[in-house]
């Protein structure tokens, strides 16, 4: 997955005017104009790194000439704690303004790239991919969904309009499986997939009868789980999902599912501990 750069700029510009609204009373009054400074990004902490680029993108919004990097890890790559990831030199006004924005995006993409790996690691061996979900924080999911991928996950349809998905409430209010698929198809182009949502294995079997791409098994034990992959025999692809921990994780891809989606990596990741501190 790439990054927009129109979306990044405008998230960034929206973050700052946030924080500042016309002026930054502690910087603006304390440091003279053209003082300048260099800074480093520190490693608090081991996982994976992901949004440096975003980082030195709030920088050069508020300086567009004269600020510089060096970049010494880059998206994707492990992080030890103490190692330093990046150095800035620019105006000072510059890097204490930009402080709170760019280390506010690049810990929690980094957050959630470094979950996304645990997990990744944690199934490591079996069929099961990791992909997230639309659990993401409203008006970050571009950035959520890179770091997914920056993680070594996979991306899950990115809005609505992606693809189909008849989730509980759908199959509920379109008449049940058999009807609400046979409406959808009718009117889908041949492009388009469709995933159903399965509670049990009755509504496993009319998923498979009703021909679906995909079948979303939801809140299944393992158990159940390792009877639907029996059941289905490669007629679908089958994904699992709700409430799935680091704990249940290994377990639930062991049963033969084919993908295992997460909302925990976007919407409740803890952010990776990450400093930037002035150097000269």
């Amino acid at each position: 997955m790439m990054l927009n750069s129109i979306y990044v700029d405008n998230l960034i510009k929206t973050a700052l005017l946030e924080d500042i609204n016309y002026l930054d009373t502690t910087t603006d009054y304390l440091i003279d104009e053209d003082q300048e400074n260099t800074a480093i990004f520190l490693a608090k902490s081991e996982g994976v790194l992901c949004g440096i680029e975003v980082a030195f993108r709030v920088f050069e919004i508020l300086q567009p000439t004269g600020f510089e990097y060096k970049v010494f890890k880059n998206d994707g790559e492990k992080l030890t704690k103490g190692e330093i990831i990046a150095e800035i030199h620019g105006k000072t006004r510059t890097i204490l303004k930009g402080e709170r924005t760019a280390l506010n995006l690049i810990q929690h993409m980094s957050g959630v790239a470094t979950a996304t790996n645990n997990a990744v690691e944690i199934v490591s061996g079996t069929k099961a991919s990791i992909a997230d979900t639309r659990k993401t924080l409203p008006g970050m999911r571009p950035l959520q969904k890179y770091a997914v991928t920056v993680g070594g996950g996979r991306n899950h349809r990115y809005n609505l309009s992606d693809a189909a998905m008849l989730k509980d409430n759908h199959i509920d209010a379109g008449g049940g499986i058999e009807n609400a698929v046979a409406k959808l198809k009718s009117k889908l182009g041949h492009m388009t997939k469709v995933e159903l949502e399965v509670r049990n294995l009755d509504e496993l079997r009319q998923a498979l009868d009703a021909k679906v791409d995909v079948i979303m098994l939801d809140n299944m034990s393992p158990e159940m789980m390792k009877q639907a992959v029996e059941i289905t025999d490669g007629r679908a692809l089958l994904e699992a999902s709700g409430g799935i921990t680091d704990e249940t994780l290994r377990d639930i891809a062991e049963t033969g599912v084919d993908i295992i989606s997460m909302g925990a990596l976007t919407h409740s990741v803890k952010a990776f501990d990450i400093s930037l501190k002035i150097s000269d």
